[in-house]
């Protein structure tokens, strides 16, 4: 699929590796919670992701990072509700809700949002596939060993790209069953998200490699390894590094994505991927 409409932009895929900047509106994401989470600072934030290049906003209510809990319904209301409120007027850029819950993904939507960002792959909430559906919009499938408190205790794969295809593959018919369009679906592999990572064994860095093999599907990718654990452990031969350390190294993954595959990257960093990703567009497509 070479081109995806997200609210009113058509992107050509095949001319341009697009941008989701990350907007986490939580005090506990694992790079950058409480930075964001006044309605202010996330709104300054936002504008300058978009005049850094990027080509979406992801706003992000829950924390999803290894061994989070899920957050009662009325608290992600309160925090994403009102950042989409007022972005629809101050962005120019589709604005994307990380979310599960189709409480939160109707409201966002009615009130101007135009993509949903789903980490479960329409497997929480039953009725997620329906909204989305009847408002016509984009949908990330992501695959996801376990829950996010559970999904690094022990992952094991004897193929980890045959499971994440196949995995994919049996969502995107399920959403298509529930009445999603099929050029209205995105896969992620899912990237740090009951990935093996140290001690010899590289599941992430072992997808982005192998991401011809999810293209095979026929639906645009999105990869998201800013900043996360698999970064810090291959970045370093000698110790793995902290999170303000691993730029380099998630410049490098969001590189190779593209290379391999990816149509979208999604990442904190936008101005510096940006910059990255344009030279490898003229170079690639």
């Amino acid at each position: 699929m070479n081109k995806i409409k997200i609210g009113d932009n058509l992107y050509d895929l095949g001319k341009k590796t697009l941008i989701m900047g990350i907007l986490n509106v939580t005090p506990d994401s694992f790079y950058d919670g409480g930075r964001h989470d006044k309605i202010d600072n996330a709104i300054k934030h936002a504008i300058k992701m978009e005049k850094d290049g990027a080509d979406i906003i992801d706003v992000g209510g829950e924390s999803t990072k290894p061994g989070s809990v899920s957050v009662p319904l009325s608290v992600e209301l309160a925090r994403v509700i009102p950042v989409v409120e007022e972005l629809v007027d101050k962005i120019k850029i589709p604005i994307s809700v990380d979310t599960y819950k189709s409480e939160i993904a109707k409201k966002a939507l009615e009130i101007g949002a135009v993509m949903i960002n789903d980490i479960t792959a329409l497997r929480m909430d039953k009725q997620l596939a329906t909204v989305v559906a009847e408002h016509d919009v984009p949908i990330v499938l992501m695959h996801m060993k376990g829950t996010p408190n559970n999904m690094q205790f022990n992952p094991e794969y004897e193929d980890v790209m045959y499971e994440i295809k196949n995995f994919l593959k049996i969502r995107a018919s399920y959403a298509i069953s529930c009445g999603v369009k099929t050029e209205n679906i995105i896969v992620d592999p899912g990237i740090g998200f009951g990935k093996r990572t140290g001690k010899g064994t590289e599941d992430n860095c072992e997808i982005i490699k192998r991401l011809g093999e999810l293209k095979e599907l026929e639906f645009p990718i999105i990869i998201g390894a800013s900043r996360k654990t698999f970064i810090g452990n291959t970045s370093s031969e000698k110790k793995s590094l902290p999170l303000s350390e691993r730029l380099e190294g998630s410049l490098a993954a969001a590189v190779a994505a593209a290379i391999n595959g990816a149509n979208i990257i999604r990442v904190h960093d936008v101005k510096e991927t940006r910059r990255c990703l344009n030279v490898v567009d003229c170079i690639i497509r």
